[in-house]
């Protein structure tokens, strides 16, 4: 199923190569690749896509891939030309997704492969009424001095004025640490570096990534994601800092720089490097 996700996710980077896309389109096909790959019934899932008005067209197209490539045997002589014909004949319905649609639509479309669904179950009398003297539990515990309760309301307000803080300056508190982490990688493929620094970086990027998506920029959170998470192996040991993955980290700063600033330019080949960085990482335990 893996080397499925990866042929079909990697059409559809191919076929994106094709296309001049904006900053909104290419978050779309991020989510629509985080989607195959993150889906566990791929062959389920697109059979939901199909019946969803945005996804339709182009899941019938997927589903092809998908049938293909699950059901027959692969003559890898000449999977290469065939790999090139499913990423061809993509291109037509992705850019009709990308033209009528937008992130946000997109989420809400994707939404509907899992609806979520709603309880009705009410307490019961019997569930409300406890019977207290069967737990025996000392009621102190759930008693706090109205100190404490002051003391957690200040620090609840201080955490939701910095996350405010942070959304109303987002662009410049994503954008600050960039250009120094970007010489610190340099410098880290030059075994220039030490471990207090990365991990101050971990700690700015798995901030900055968890308030991103918090505020629904998933692509900005996912780069930030991927930069915390390569740097914490780099720092156990577990990961070398060769070329290839320094590219990968560098990759992931050009993307959330462009998106943050709305850059009209193709980043594909970033995303592609961040993709090939978010496969390898994740093999490592």
């Amino acid at each position: 199923m893996e080397f499925i996700k990866q042929y079909i996710t990697q059409s559809i980077s191919a076929a994106a190569n094709s296309l001049r896309l904006s900053t909104h389109q290419i978050e779309i096909v991020a989510l629509l690749k985080d989607a195959i790959i993150k889906s566990d019934d791929l062959g389920n899932d697109l059979i939901r896509m199909k019946k969803i008005t945005e996804l339709s067209t182009l899941a019938i197209k997927l589903t092809e891939i998908y049938n293909f490539l699950n059901h027959n045997t692969i003559d890898f002589f000449k999977i290469s030309d065939q790999f090139k014909d499913h990423s061809r004949n993509l291109i037509k319905d992705l850019n009709h997704l990308l033209d009528t649609t937008t992130p946000l639509a997109f989420k809400n479309a994707l939404e509907k492969l899992h609806p979520k669904e709603e309880s009705n179950e009410k307490e019961t009398k019997e569930e409300i009424n406890i019977d207290l003297s069967k737990r025996k539990v000392d009621e102190e515990i759930f008693l706090k001095p109205e100190t404490e309760k002051i003391k957690e309301k200040i620090i609840l307000e201080d955490e939701n004025d910095n996350e405010e803080l942070f959304i109303q300056n987002f662009e410049t508190n994503i954008l600050r640490p960039i250009k120094p982490l970007d010489v610190m990688l340099k410098n880290l493929s030059n075994a220039d570096f030490d471990y207090e620094e990365i991990s101050s970086y971990i700690k700015v990027m798995s901030d900055n990534g968890r308030l991103s998506k918090k505020i629904g920029f998933e692509i900005i959170s996912d780069m930030h994601e991927t930069i915390a998470k390569t740097l914490t192996l780099i720092k156990n040991r577990k990961l070398m800092p060769g070329k290839e993955i320094i590219e990968g980290l560098r990759a992931c700063l050009i993307v959330i720089v462009a998106v943050v600033k709305g850059k009209e330019v193709d980043i594909t080949n970033y995303l592609n490097r961040a993709d090939e960085l978010q496969q390898k990482i994740s093999k490592i335990k």
